[in-house]
């Protein structure tokens, strides 16, 4: 009973925050949206018939690489509201156990962010199949489908574990985007192959998004798991 009435508490806190609607919309006309822009690019001179499946449905879920910083964004939010605002501490005194609080908090927004990843997910891939020229194959987009809707839970859990690390919404955030875009992006422009190799193979990110990602897609749990476990030891040490 402790445990549904932690879940509930959580649910009630983030479905009257107004910030957590919008951004899950956004979650998923963004991704549709730009998703279609994307498969709209490609003509038959560019992918004749027929075209190599893996590339369109990467195309086709283009978008999950912004959405997935609308999730950090959803995941900061979630506990770095409570700090801003003090209100960490009523939700404490009523439910003195920490951990179940915080994986309260994890399992309510993996819900919300597994559903709105779907439905941005299934809107990117049915627009593709009517706009590009040869339609995605669909074993590659069962598989992508998949794995992208991963990435933006565990990307929601990483925003989670560094703002109850830092207590800090904004330094959350920063820190969040500087992990999923800086650091993708310095592997690249580094000259020396074995740190290139190390960077995009143990980095935080997946460097194959979004249908060649399973192996990355571990070490990206990896991440968000072992921070929320340390984030998670930090709130019940700490004071509020």
């Amino acid at each position: 009973m402790r445990w549904l009435g932690s879940l509930h508490a959580e649910w009630t806190k983030l479905r009257t925050l107004p910030s957590t609607w919008w951004l899950l919309a956004a979650t998923v006309v963004l991704t549709a949206a730009i998703g279609a822009a994307a498969a709209s690019s490609v003509t038959t001179r560019i992918c004749p018939a027929p075209c190599h499946a893996p590339n369109t449905v990467k195309l086709s879920l283009t978008g999950i690489q912004l959405s997935q910083a609308i999730c950090l964004v959803l995941g900061t939010l979630s506990i770095g509201a409570e700090y801003a605002t003090g209100t960490i501490r009523t939700t404490l005194t009523a439910m003195p156990g920490r951990w179940r609080v915080l994986a309260s908090k994890a399992a309510t927004l993996s819900a919300l962010t597994a559903a709105a990843g779907a439905l941005a997910v299934l809107a990117s891939l049915g627009l593709a199949r009517l706009i590009l020229p040869t339609p995605p194959d669909g074993d590659a987009s069962l598989r992508a489908a998949g794995g992208s809707i991963l990435v933006l839970v565990l990307v929601t859990l990483l925003g989670l574990s560094l703002a109850t690390l830092l207590r800090d919404t904004a330094g959350a955030i920063t820190l969040g985007l500087g992990v999923l875009y800086v650091v993708p992006l310095l592997s690249q422009l580094l000259n020396s192959p074995t740190w290139r190799h190390r960077l995009q193979h143990w980095g935080p990110m997946p460097t194959g998004l979004p249908t060649d990602l399973w192996p990355g897609l571990g070490v990206l749990a990896a991440y968000a798991v072992g921070l929320l476990a340390v984030g998670g030891a930090a709130f019940r040490l700490r004071d509020a």
